[in-house]
């Protein structure tokens, strides 16, 4: 019986867990916009493309053999699909450029130098330790500094 909670309570713990949630929140998101862009492609651009190239590509079909069971390709609403998933792939690309640029501008303000830990030797300009009171090249006592 304790195998049985054991993976009840594995199970528990990956669905629970932050990327799970986050995914499942992408998936819905992705739906929500998927919707958006089918209803911007379906009820916006393919009526203005069809007012200035003169076709509607729902309607667009090829009709193979003969007779009312011949099956039919509805290839305008392949267009139709293309379309779609070309908007959704450029507003994504668009989303996601945004938000490395902003983080870019975010993450450049929040680095500050880092403070120096060498110096130079003042007698034989070698790099040595900030805290260094004798020059580990040319054996120079170091002035100290204050």
């Amino acid at each position: 019986m304790s195998k049985g909670k054991g993976f009840i309570a594995e199970f528990k713990k990956f669905i629970t867990r932050g990327n799970v949630m986050d995914m499942a929140v992408g998936v819905i998101v992705g739906g929500a916009f998927t919707a958006i862009v089918t209803s911007l492609n379906k009820d916006i651009l393919t009526p203005l493309l069809a007012v200035f190239g003169g076709t509607d590509f729902s309607h667009l079909t090829v009709v193979l053999g003969s007779g009312e069971e011949a099956p039919i390709l509805y290839y305008g609403n392949f267009i139709t699909a293309v379309i779609n998933f070309l908007i959704t792939a450029f507003m994504i690309f668009l989303l996601i450029k945004g938000i490395n640029s902003l983080s870019e501008r975010l993450s450049r303000k929040k680095e500050e130098p880092a403070a120096p830990t060498t110096k130079t030797c003042p007698y034989c300009k070698s790099t040595i330790p900030l805290d260094a009171t004798k020059c580990a090249h040319c054996t120079s006592d170091l002035p100290t500094e204050e």
